[in-house]
């Protein structure tokens, strides 16, 4: 990353809470709503997005955004980088004709889907989310944009906790975190 780039990653992570024993005993919850709720630490997210899209991935041609965080930076980066976003939803979600996968949660099972027209054989694409865990999530999106023939890039995320291994459930794909804990 860019040597400007550490005063916006500090102001990233100054943004982001910790909550101790959320939603159950013994998980301390990240919550990024102090970074959507401050205009400059938003701005300093996209802008620190958009600087490694930009460095790493010019050929990047659709943003895909996981339910329902993605949504949340996911546009926005689209919309300064001048391509495309599409939406990757819980199953039942969208209208029209969806391609979906199973994909397991810690607690039983789950399906991620899109529109079968939101991405077409070879377009490149980048992954977001605000957090990657256990990779699931993120996993079942990367298997959505294999099963439409699509070249997945990487995957972004705000958030990466390291503890949880989802970086190695997504190999051969990188994924790329603004903060790490």
């Amino acid at each position: 990353m860019a040597a400007g780039a550490e005063p916006k990653l500090q102001l990233v992570h100054k943004h982001i809470r910790a909550f101790p024993d959320f939603p159950k005993k013994g998980i301390l919850f990240r919550d990024i709503c102090p970074l959507l709720k401050d205009p400059a630490a938003l701005t300093a997210v996209i802008d620190l997005f958009e600087e490694h899209v930009r460095k790493n991935y010019q050929e990047v041609e659709l943003i895909v955004g996981l339910d329902a965080r993605g949504f949340l930076f996911g546009p926005l980066l689209a919309q300064r980088l001048g391509i495309g976003f599409i939406l990757v939803r819980k199953k039942g979600k969208l209208p029209g004709t969806t391609v979906s996968v199973a994909y397991d949660l810690e607690y039983g099972k789950a399906e991620a889907e899109i529109q079968e027209d939101a991405v077409a054989p070879g377009q490149k694409v980048l992954l977001i989310d605000d957090l990657l865990a256990t990779g699931g999530t993120l996993f079942a999106a990367c298997e959505l944009m294999k099963k439409q023939q699509a070249e997945v890039l990487g995957c972004m995320v705000v958030i990466a906790l390291k503890e949880l291994n989802g970086i190695d459930k997504l190999q051969p794909h990188s994924v790329f975190s603004l903060v790490q804990y």
